[in-house]
């Protein structure tokens, strides 16, 4: 049984409350919220100057995946145990259909991959790479299981990307279902004739991953999804959104009252393409999808944030070392496995960037790497808030502390990947302690248990989940 713990003296802050008070949780969940309770507790926790906030939810990362021929770094230990070190204490990850093959082997698959592994809470989404009519029912059974959202791509011919026929097929059982896509918004087909023709010009550096994805057609697939979303009516949420262009697509759908949010990323917030410019192969550290932006779209994001058309801040968290794995490209940019890693720095490089920049203030900080996810993919109010009846998914965060983020820090780096996206970054702001369910995971930035995550269900768009 879990041991009982009162929280102290800290400033509570949800995405809509902030007072000073005291929080009782007895096994998994809190019980008591008020000033100066006097309970009898196995720990109490001294929270004196510091925030007391929901864990953060992270979802999109990318555990365990294969990806051009090797996999990603972290797998779902030292993948969600990073995530804890940072202050995330669920992620949704996603489970991957092979091609011809049953979602449900899939799902089967990512089970097997997580089951016992993992520090924190995690869900899954089911990435679909094809959908006929004779496997629809799947989708229904896929609901059943706790997986209610699912990811298609108009990216990667040849690998993940669907057709627009597939795309509405399973936006229309996903609506009728009350089921939420995600959705990776880029032409890919367009993007692979303008890849060929850079290679067929010689060029293989890394930014040249960036210079063959324009801007312009992660704007037409967004539009288009939005588009084909509102016909097949289903909700719809466009992952890792990386720039204006995109942006105002999602703006203009919103204000015509389209069933559409975004989430975009700290790297699109935080790095620009002069990344790509770094000497010799340096470049393919940051080669990800969407590739990095000009720094002017920075700004745009911001404000996305602000006006609320961007809702939830993810990492796409995919990393993959920058020996053995990046290089795989050496020859050719088309060969560099896509992706950065992320997970742990979220919650800091938001809180800084957010708060401490005055850019949102700590309400907006907490729903935007917390409740706003939990609300989209049927996580509230288990998660994704503090109150009375809630998992105790608590972090206790030092608004003054700074930290450098680096791979050489072991305070922000417990990522298995030889290289840290945001080198030499100074973050005010930092994740100390940490509760999942209850239990003390992280405890002034030590871990104190080894697993102990489970698999979580997640309601249907618009439900309730107790």
């Amino acid at each position: 049984k879990n041991m009982s713990t009162l929280i102290k003296n800290g400033r509570i802050v949800t995405a809509v409350d902030d007072y000073n008070a005291d929080i009782f949780i007895d096994g998994e969940k809190i019980t008591q919220i008020g000033k100066n309770l006097e309970i009898g507790a196995e720990k109490v926790i001294d929270a004196s100057n510091r925030l007391v906030i929901p864990g953060g939810i992270d979802p999109h990362t990318h555990f365990d995946m294969p990806f051009g021929g090797t996999m990603s770094a972290d797998d779902f230990e030292s993948g969600p145990r990073a995530a804890a070190f940072g202050g995330t204490t669920c992620v949704i990850d996603f489970a991957i259909q092979t091609k011809g093959e049953s979602t449900l082997k899939g799902l089967d698959t990512w089970h097997e991959k997580a089951d016992g592994k993992a520090l924190i809470d995690y869900a899954f989404h089911m990435i679909i790479t094809d959908m006929p009519d004779s496997r629809l029912g799947e989708m229904r059974k896929l609901a059943d299981e706790g997986i209610t959202s699912y990811k298609l791509f108009m990216a990667y011919p040849g690998v993940l990307y669907v057709d627009d026929g597939t795309l509405y097929r399973a936006f229309r059982q996903a609506g009728d279902n009350g089921t939420r896509i995600c959705m990776h918004a880029e032409n890919g087909i367009v993007i692979d004739e303008i890849i060929k023709e850079a290679v067929a010009d010689g060029h293989t550096e890394p930014k040249w991953h960036g210079l063959t994805r324009p801007t312009r057609m992660e704007a037409e697939g967004v539009y288009r999804s939005i588009a084909i979303a509102e016909v097949a009516k289903v909700p719809l949420y466009i992952v890792h959104l990386s720039c204006s262009d995109a942006l105002e697509e999602v703006k203009r759908a919103r204000m015509r009252g389209i069933d559409v949010i975004a989430e975009t990323c700290p790297q699109y917030l935080f790095l620009d393409k002069s990344y790509y410019e770094k000497q010799g192969f340096e470049g393919a550290k940051w080669v990800m999808t969407p590739a990095l932006r000009e720094k002017w779209n920075q700004d745009e994001l911001w404000q996305g944030l602000k006006f609320r058309d961007l809702e939830t801040i993810a990492t796409d968290h995919c990393p993959f070392c920058f020996k053995e794995q990046k290089e795989l490209g050496l020859e050719s940019f088309t060969k560099i496995p896509n992706g950065a890693p992320g997970v742990e720095n979220r919650m800091s490089l938001i809180y800084n960037g957010g708060v401490v920049k005055g850019r949102m203030d700590l309400n907006r900080f907490v729903e935007v790497t917390s409740t706003a996810a939990a609300k989209a993919f049927g996580l509230f109010p288990k998660k994704g808030t503090i109150a009375v009846g809630t998992d105790a998914d608590i972090v206790i965060f030092d608004p003054e502390r700074k930290e450098t983020i680096s791979v050489n820090n072991s305070c922000t780096h417990h990522m298995r990947v030889d290289y840290s996206a945001y080198e030499g970054f100074e973050v005010q702001g930092f994740t100390e302690t940490v509760l999942s369910r209850g239990r003390v995971i992280i405890e002034n930035n030590e871990q104190k248990i080894e697993k102990g995550g489970q698999f979580v269900k997640r309601a249907l768009t618009g439900s309730r989940l107790d």
